[in-house]
């Protein structure tokens, strides 16, 4: 016997039960990269174990052995998370009492508590993750869950899941356009609106502090970091070479760590003065928008150098004097912003100051030999022939020409550094990735007396064809220098460049390794349709971010002025909403109303029957059933009209069919019989 051929023969008991516990599992299994281990443990085995008690038919376990295992959950809630309220622990404490709750699914009154913690736990999800695919596995969850209810209020006889299962997808529909108006029109007034901010777990390839390393293994994260669309024709950018998207600026150095200039280390503040920005455009500005990823930090990322504010819905947004961009608050969610960059600009000081001097310090007994090249370079008279003249152009260069001509390669496995990280670079290992060429770099201008810091942010980026959006990944993560040069301020020197110019370019970009399940793909598909697959996947996922998550109150109030409100406000939003709403309810209640008169099948075969029998003598009411019209034809016209009667009987009977599919051909049935039932005469009363 087929596994299809069981489950025919199961107990409606037993197939509800099974079904229900495939939804419950299906609602939980999300949670699982979330919840502690001993949760998710516990709350498969549950599942696991009500679903053998159904197959076999056996007894569920009694109420001491339910509240045991409650207060193990309980317990290991607390002890886990210290506490019972919050996201996490209140979504461990969730998850827990619906798998134990089916363990009491004894009455229809349990399996509602079932349902609305399943819905409850449906929603649950969302706090981890707003997603497309987490949307779609919800809304799969949605319909399942629908089905089990509907199910579950059909008692007689053993309706099919398929029926259950179109009456759910049904109610869906109806009710979808009641949730897009919720949706475009509930006023979003913050904080009420939206998810906590701890519930959003973004990521970043960048970080408060860069040490050897750590941007290296970020760099093989192919998720993306922002998307941005600049406002020409076509959504044209300027080269790839020239993609600088700023983020921290690092410039004081320990040996192993760069840190901002100013930074906590332990209890201590170690505050370092900045050169004033003095920002200083030239030429049209560039105009764009970006959509970032959330990263949990107060960073905007911005192509260097935006002088105006980027306009953020929200929030408010400040320059610091080394050109970064922060915000009031970290950004926990999709955040959409635009801006404008000047690709030609000047800032920092021209001519040297007191506070310039924090740039060319580096920390005693650390790298030797880089110091000893720096002197070696600036006392070569060729590099620097004439005193009198500033030769940090000169010296900057034969740093690169030794970067392009020493032997130096570009990897993305450079391993661990030792404790003179430059002085590896430079003579030991010849290879590393950004930050080791970076930071080799800054050492040896600070060395050399050259004010230098490192500027992190990300570089590059690739244009979907699809939608005409400049994606940028976590594996564009990127470091380069700054110097300062008397009369030119603070200058940009990727010195990756000199080693690998096509990083920096449209040859070369950095990719990660392919999975398994990648490279079995590659097998079965040509790179240039796995890449319009992928291109066409990140287009449809921008739109979700664009319209779906990204759709603010600004927007909401941007779609009453498209309607024709001069100054809309949340007040205009509530009115449209609660219009909107009632006049749905008014005509879904008249359409309910004319259907059941108009357009039921059964009632106006019924109300041709009280025709016929008001014609006959005997007036009805409109409210009577069929059971109790049969009951008055037999009192007014007795045997004569036992045919009316029974087939009154029998109508009653379809009405509430186990078999609906059955039930359509006994309603034919019905209604050819009405045709050749003899209908008693006035003159036949009793």
């Amino acid at each position: 016997m087929t596994l299809r051929q069981t489950l025919a023969t199961l107990p409606r008991d037993t197939r509800d039960t099974l079904f229900l516990l495939l939804v419950i599992a299906w609602v939980v299994a999300p949670q699982v990269a979330h919840l502690p281990v001993w949760a998710s443990l516990m709350a498969g085995a549950v599942l696991l174990w009500r679903g053998w008690l159904a197959w076999n038919g056996r007894q569920l376990p009694g109420r001491w052995a339910v509240a045991g295992l409650l207060a193990v959950a309980v317990a290991g809630t607390l002890f886990t998370h210290q506490t019972i309220l919050g996201r996490d622990a209140g979504v461990t404490l969730i998850v827990m009492l619906l798998a134990l709750k089916t363990l009491e699914l004894r009455a229809r009154r349990d399996a509602m508590v079932v349902f609305f913690l399943g819905f409850f736990t449906m929603l649950s999800n969302f706090f981890f993750s707003q997603s497309l695919p987490t949307a779609v596995a919800m809304l799969v969850a949605l319909l399942g869950l629908l089905t089990a209810l509907v199910n579950a209020h059909m008692p007689v006889g053993r309706p099919p899941l398929a029926h259950a299962f179109r009456l759910a997808g049904t109610m869906a529909l109806l009710g979808a356009p009641i949730m897009a108006a919720l949706f475009l029109l509930f006023p979003r007034m913050a904080p009420l609106w939206g998810m906590p901010s701890d519930a959003l777990a973004g990521r970043s390839g960048l970080s408060g502090v860069m040490k050897v390393g750590n941007i290296a293994e970020l760099a093989l994260d192919d998720s993306v970091a922002l998307r941005v669309r600049f406002d020409t024709p076509g959504g044209a950018a300027p080269p790839q070479s020239e993609l600088y998207f700023r983020g921290p600026v690092f410039s004081t150095f320990d040996g192993s760590e760069w840190h901002p200039l100013s930074y906590r280390v332990g209890t201590r503040s170690m505050e370092r003065p900045a050169t004033p920005a003095q920002l200083q455009v030239q030429g049209a500005a560039l105009r764009y928008e970006v959509t970032l990823e959330p990263h949990k930090r107060p960073w905007l990322l911005v192509l260097d150098a935006a002088r105006a504010k980027p306009a953020v819905a929200g929030m408010g947004a400040f320059m610091t004097d080394d050109l970064q961009w922060l915000t009031s608050r970290p950004i926990t969610d999709v955040t959409r912003y635009r801006a404008e960059s000047h690709p030609q600009f000047r800032h920092g000081p021209d001519a040297a100051t007191p506070a310039l001097r924090a740039y060319t310090e580096l920390p005693p007994g650390f790298n030797p030999r880089t110091l000893a090249l720096a002197q070696e370079l600036r006392r070569n008279p060729r590099i620097a022939p004439d005193p009198a003249r500033d030769a940090t152009p000169a010296l900057i260069d034969a740093a690169l020409t030794r970067l392009r001509t020493g032997g130096y390669r570009y990897t993305l496995e450079p391993g661990v550094y030792g404790q003179h990280t430059a002085d590896e670079f430079w003579f030991d290992r010849k290879e590393g990735f950004c930050e080791h060429i970076a930071s080799a770099f800054v050492v040896l201008m600070r060395a050399m007396d050259i004010p230098a810091r490192i500027v992190t942010g990300y570089q590059g980026g690739e244009r979907n064809a699809v939608d005409g959006y400049w994606t940028v990944r976590q594996s564009d993560a990127h470091a380069w220098a700054e110097v300062w040069m008397a009369g030119r301020g603070w200058v940009r020197v990727d010195p990756t460049s000199a080693v690998a110019p096509g990083r920096t370019g449209a040859f070369e970009r950095l990719q990660p390794p392919r999975g398994a399940l990648a490279t079995a793909m590659g097998t079965v598909m040509s790179p240039g349709v796995a890449q319009n697959l992928r291109a066409l996947w990140e287009a449809v996922n921008n739109g979700w971010n664009q319209w779906v998550l990204n759709y603010t109150q600004s927007r909401q109030l941007n779609l009453l002025k498209a309607l024709g409100f001069e100054s809309p406000s949340w007040q205009d939003l509530a009115t449209v909403l609660g219009a909107l709403v009632g006049l749905t309810a008014l005509g879904g209640a008249g359409w309910t109303l004319w259907e059941r008169s108009q357009h039921d099948p059964w009632l106006r075969l019924l109300a041709r029957a009280r025709q016929r029998l008001a014609s006959s003598g005997l007036t009805l009411p409109d409210t009577l059933p069929p059971r109790a019209m049969a009951v008055r034809v037999q009192a007014q016209f007795g045997d004569a009209a036992q045919g009316v009667a029974g087939w009154l009987l029998r109508l009653e009977q379809w009405r509430y069919a186990a078999q609906p599919a059955a039930a359509a051909s006994q309603l034919r049935a019905l209604r050819r019989e009405f045709r050749t039932l003899s209908w008693p005469a006035p003159s036949a009363r009793r």
